[in-house]
Parts: structure tokens; C-alpha cells; sequence
């Protein structure tokens, strides 16, 4: 099978990529990629040793994707992956459209045009603010949790202690970011029905591991450790500044026996829509991630920040039972091993951030 991967020098895309090579499935890889982001020729160089078909192409620019060659299935992994892209600074809001957006319609019709089959990877942030952000917690062990005693108030809908369900509402607000992911999800399912070609979509949680690039707000557990390791100032922000939030975390790696699934699957009855994260057993909070750091590498001060950060959430976690019920899917690493991944990494990289950062 010939797979294009979008996105093949980004973090996720790359380790697609990667992994599918290691597991010698017999794919031919073609990527594309912008080289837009700062790291992202450094992947370029190490695809193409592995026999990676990479190709510069803006997904924003439809006539960049005419001379692609013919392809059995689309993965699209590229975009803007920021929850505050379009309110920060360093992506404009029309930016983040064209790429989340008119990107994905782009590469649907590469797939209408070839009936081949598209994988989504969306994310976590296409739920609701609202409710996720008024989510009664108690604080247990450093980390924030669903708070189940009878005298809270109820969880909301499509929510337990395991985790958000796929039925959690999508409702705005989510974010600028979230809703251009929630539009691609839409326009994906339509194309996929009139034009009659399988559509799958991935919602992700937090995507870890080592070589990720970016800011706190795109890689929260790999910027932490290589924080940390650089002793770079780090701060809890929000949430009173004790580090409580909480994220779940995958390793992108864990994705392709999803994917392949997906890909192979002739079953029109299966749920177009899954969530695919680590789930409860990889939740983590920043205090906890802090004494993490603390018992592998050294003391460090983190400050507290008390200021409230935009779109921010106590507690995220994808409940990805669907995933297990209808692909037999689950995580096979947990965050600790992801964890040790990444600390190695920047011991091997120590100017990986600097590298990578944005200027």
C-alpha cells in the first residue's frame, strides 16, 4: 500500500512514518510537509535515509498537491497543533483556518479523486470548554480528579472518572483551534459519504515523545522534561499555580496498529469516530511530572503562576474504551516509558530546544 502521510516532518508525522518503517509492513511512504516549522529539515534529512518519499507541498496551495502521485490512502497528520493558535501571537486566526481547514479539504479531494481512504487525527480539544472547565475535581496525590461524591455536583454528560466518551459535547466554544478541527471532522464524513471513499477519525489526546517539537501549549510533557534537564525557569500556571491540571499522554508510535486496522477495515458499520489516549492509567498531573523529573535528574524550583491561562482545563483525559471495544486497540506504552524516552533524547540532543523552539 501506498500511504501519504501530510505533516512527515512534524513530530507525529515523523514517527508515523518511522514506525512503519520498523515494522517492515511493506508500505511505500510518500510525506509532504511545508518545512515551515523550525526542526523540521532535521526529520527531512532522516526520512529520506529511510527510504521516506518526502516532498515539499503547502496544503494551503491546492495546485502544490497536483503532481502528487497516486496513493492508497491519506493520513493527515500536519496542521497547527496549538490550543492558543490564532489568540497568541504567533499564529494568525486566517493561518490557522487555512491550515487546519482548507488543509484537510485539500487532501480530501486527493482522496475523492483516488477513492482512497482518509485518516483524521484530530484531538481532544473539539469538547466543549464549558462544561470540561466547571468539571467538579478533588485534588488527590498532586493531581486534579473527577469529583464522584454525591454531594457535587453531577458529571456532566459523556463523562466518568474514565475519561471523555465520544458522546461529550462539541458544542462552542472550543477553542479557534478545536473548532477548526470539529469543521475538518464534518467536511471529512461528507466528502467520505457523497463521494463514497472510508473516512477515519482519530481524536488524540496529548501526543509524548522523544523529538517533539515546540511550546508548553504543544508538548507539554517533552518541553517539561527537557525544561527541566536545561533548568530552564518553568511555572504552574493557573489553578491557584499548584501544577494540579491534568493531562493523558500517548505515544504516537501506538497510533499505527489503529491506523492499519483502519486502513484494512471493509465494515461500513464501524464508529467513523474514536478517542485514542492513554486514558486514566497515563494521567498525569504537572506536580506529579515534576516529581518525576526531581527523582530522575535534580531539585529545580517551579514557580506558581496564579494568572488564568486562555482555553486551559483541569483535567482532560480520553476515555478510549471504544478504540479497545471496536479495533482491539490500546496504548501499548505508558507515560513512564514515554517519559524515559524523552529524558534520553534530550541527553543525547542538548540543544534540541533550541533547535526546535520557535524563533
Amino acid at each position: 500500500m501506498r500511504i501519504l502521510i501530510a505533516g512527515v516532518c512534524g513530530f507525529v508525522g515523523s514517527t508515523l512514518a518511522r514506525t512503519w518503517i520498523e515494522s517492515a509492513a511493506g508500505h511505500e511512504l510518500v510525506g509532504i510537509d511545508s518545512f515551515a516549522r523550525p526542526g523540521s529539515e532535521v526529520n527531512r534529512l532522516a526520512l529520506r535515509e529511510l527510504g521516506v518519499e518526502v516532498r515539499h507541498a503547502d496544503l494551503r496551495v491546492a495546485s502544490d498537491l497536483e503532481s502528487l502521485p497516486d496513493v492508497d490512502a491519506v493520513v493527515d497528520a500536519a496542521g497547527v497543533p496549538s490550543v492558543l493558535a490564532g489568540v497568541d501571537g504567533h499564529v494568525s486566526s486566517r493561518q490557522l483556518v487555512e491550515h487546519n481547514l482548507l488543509g484537510t479539504v485539500n487532501l480530501l479531494e486527493v482522496c475523492r479523486r483516488r477513492r482512497a481512504p482518509f485518516v483524521l487525527l484530530s484531538t481532544s480539544r473539539v469538547y466543549s470548554i464549558r462544561p470540561l472547565a466547571s468539571l467538579p475535581t478533588r485534588v488527590r496525590n498532586g493531581a486534579f480528579e473527577p469529583d464522584t461524591d454525591p454531594s457535587a455536583a453531577p458529571l456532566p454528560r459523556g463523562l466518568s472518572p474514565e475519561g471523555i466518551m465520544e458522546s461529550f459535547s462539541t458544542a462552542p466554544p472550543v477553542s479557534l483551534y478545536g473548532s477548526t478541527k470539529v469543521a475538518s471532522e464534518q467536511l471529512a464524513l461528507e466528502y467520505g459519504d457523497a463521494y463514497g471513499f472510508p473516512v477515519w477519525i482519530d481524536r488524540c489526546g496529548v501526543l509524548a515523545g522523544a523529538g517533539q517539537f515546540g511550546r508548553p501549549d504543544q508538548g507539554i510533557f517533552a518541553y517539561w522534561v527537557n525544561s527541566w534537564r536545561r533548568r530552564r525557569p518553568l511555572a504552574y500556571v493557573g489553578f491557584d499555580g499548584c501544577g494540579h491540571q491534568v493531562r493523558d499522554c500517548l505515544h504516537p508510535a501506538d497510533l499505527v496498529p489503529l491506523i492499519e486496522g483502519q486502513l484494512a477495515s471493509t465494515e461500513p458499520s464501524r464508529p467513523r469516530i474514536v478517542n485514542v489516549g492513554g486514558g486514566r492509567a497515563s494521567a498525569m498531573s504537572l506536580r506529579q511530572l515534576s516529581e518525576w523529573c526531581r527523582e530522575r535528574l535534580f531539585d529545580h524550583d517551579v514557580a506558581a503562576d496564579t494568572r488564568p491561562r486562555a482555553f486551559d482545563l483541569p483535567w482532560v483525559v480520553l476515555d478510549a474504551s471504544r478504540a479497545a471495544k471496536e479495533w482491539g486497540w490500546s496504548p501499548r506504552r505508558g507515560t513512564r516509558e514515554i517519559l524515559e524516552e524523552i529524558l534520553r533524547h534530550a541527553e543525547a540532543h542538548p540543544r534540541w530546544m533550541e533547535l526546535s523552539e520557535t524563533a
